[in-house]
């Protein structure tokens, strides 16, 4: 299976990808060269040199690219298109999932949930820190993650 991992960061996802299996293919799409140049040897690193880098800015730089299985979005979520062009790509049966930190993104996802179904969740996670002489919880920032495969019978977008 062929993943699209847009908004690369630092390729972990696309990483774990090829790792699972053999037959697993990756693209990584990623706007900043220099996290671009970080993905190609992260993977190289990690035993995946076959993972390929794309730097360029979603959703343009995802034509001609091959059709993908899955998608997984790990950034660039409020760029004009981005969204409609993956929800495009994918075929029936295909599986997106959009990460994001931020309301704005947020708000995408939830609009979307609604217009495609799909499950939205929410992770949190806090981490036990010194407050005088006791213990209390830091929080992270939470994490909103839209999952959804696309039916057989696509929907307008």
């Amino acid at each position: 299976e062929l993943l699209w991992d847009v908004g690369g960061g630092a390729g972990s996802v696309a990483v774990e990808w090829l790792r699972a299996h053999p037959a697993c293919r990756a693209v990584t799409v990623e706007r900043d060269p220099d996290r671009a140049a970080r993905i190609a040897r992260n993977a190289e690193c990690l035993g995946v040199p076959r993972l390929r880098v794309v730097t360029g800015t979603a959703p343009e730089a995802l034509a001609g690219l091959p059709t993908p299985d899955a998608i997984f979005i790990g950034g660039g979520l409020t760029a004009p298109g981005l969204l409609d062009a993956c929800w495009e790509a994918l075929p029936p049966g295909g599986r997106l999932v959009a990460n994001t930190v931020t309301l704005e993104s947020e708000a995408l996802l939830a609009e979307r949930r609604r217009r495609h179904g799909g499950e939205l969740i929410r992770l949190q996670l806090g981490r036990a820190r010194a407050v005088g002489g006791f213990t209390g919880w830091t929080q992270a920032m939470p994490v909103t993650q839209w999952s959804v495969t696309r039916p057989a019978a696509p929907g307008p977008a």
